[in-house]
């Protein structure tokens, strides 16, 4: 018995019940698919499943607490949360750690990656900026909106990291375009963006004019550049209707896959379940999104209707551009499948996103309580 008298269940069952029954169900089916593949890519990678675990459990701990925090908490945090990632941004370009040949990271006792906070301070920042504009919603709001999203993005892009600028620009762009911006306009932006390519041919790093031209032909360095999206649509193909079977596949345990546990997960999964498996999948992420593009509809306010469209995005991108890269349609840039690639910050952020739309689901449900308790009474 807590004091009070209340007992310790029922102080706690008002932070508990913020979970969204459904999109709850549909992230633990998505995780329990991705741990099942995990478990066979990483046969003779020991300590996959467990670590993907103990990242599980950090992440519906971030959930959890996202979940907790109230619209109007968000709301007041964005533009501070957006001017520490811009900061932490530029403390990346000056003083950053550089592996690989990019500098992404910061090194304080651990290494973070200041970009990943953008996936999730961008929209908040932009869903702010256009509840602030609700009223004069006219091109220089667009505008000035543009440039908060072309700071970081140029900023993120610099180190280089496009599958994470990638991933900034369509929430930020969702949030525009959700804010009211009109099909005309975005379609002349995009035919602009396209028109601009040849320009910024030139600027392109040599790593990155290599993945275009491997997206157009893999075949012309196999063994090179090309080899990871060749193996990887040799196993999406072997896989058939009904896939070779659980722990089966051949390319992924001859090692003729790379990264099979984190960016080409989604291969490893083609290959053992096959095109039934793939539309199941599908089926789940499609289920995912409507939920995510519900909580959005039925959210009170301005920012909260374009807060959580923009997070319902961020899981279309993920999974729209990692299935992609992984078939061949799109350039390989290092975005993770949602829920089922191996990795800690990814998860974080995807687990950050859930609890954000949770949090805005749990309070439009009071907000709807309230109102159907005011419209009961009123005849009284």
């Amino acid at each position: 018995m807590a004091a009070g008298g209340r007992p310790l269940w029922q102080r706690m069952r008002p932070h508990l019940m913020v979970f969204d029954i459904p999109l709850t169900i549909i992230i633990v089916m998505l995780l329990s698919v991705g741990l099942v593949t995990l478990y066979s890519a990483g046969l003779a990678i020991p300590g996959r499943v467990n670590d993907q675990l103990r990242n599980i459990v950090v992440a519906f701990l971030v959930m959890w607490m996202a979940a907790n925090i109230p619209p109007a908490m968000l709301q007041r945090l964005a533009a501070p949360v957006y001017m520490l990632a811009v900061g932490l941004l530029v403390v990346v370009a000056l003083f950053g750690t550089i592996k690989g040949g990019s500098r992404r990271w910061i090194t304080i006792g651990i290494q973070l990656q200041p970009s990943e906070f953008m996936k999730i301070a961008m929209p908040l920042m932009l869903a702010w900026f256009f509840q602030r504009q609700a009223g004069y919603l006219r091109w220089p709001v667009y505008v000035l909106a543009a440039l908060l999203l072309a700071i970081p993005v140029g900023l993120i892009a610099r180190q280089p990291d496009l599958g994470t600028a990638l991933l900034v620009v369509a929430a930020g762009a969702c949030v525009i375009f959700l804010a009211g911006l009109s099909w005309k306009a975005l379609a002349a932006l995009a035919l602009l963006a396209c028109a601009s390519l040849p320009v910024m041919w030139p600027f392109l790093h040599d790593y990155q004019r290599e993945r275009v031209l491997t997206l157009i032909d893999p075949y012309h360095d196999p063994l090179g550049k090309g080899f990871h999206i060749i193996q990887s649509t040799i196993a999406i193909g072997s896989g058939g209707a009904v896939g070779k079977g659980w722990t089966h596949g051949t390319q992924t345990h001859l090692e003729f896959l790379p990264e099979r546990t984190t960016d080409f997960i989604f291969a490893v999964f083609s290959e053992e379940f096959g095109l039934a498996g793939n539309l199941a999948l599908l089926v789940l992420y499609l289920l995912l999104i409507w939920r995510g593009l519900v909580i959005a509809s039925r959210a009170p306010t301005l920012f909260t209707r374009l807060l959580a469209g923009a997070m319902t995005m961020i899981y279309f991108t993920y999974a729209f551009v990692n299935m992609g890269m992984v078939s061949g349609i799109v350039p390989v840039v290092g975005v993770p499948l949602p829920f089922m690639s191996y990795g800690g910050t990814a998860l974080l952020t995807l687990g950050l996103g859930a609890g954000i739309l949770m949090s805005i689901e749990h309070h439009s449900r009071k907000v709807r309580g309230a109102d159907g308790m005011r419209t009961w009474s009123l005849p009284a």
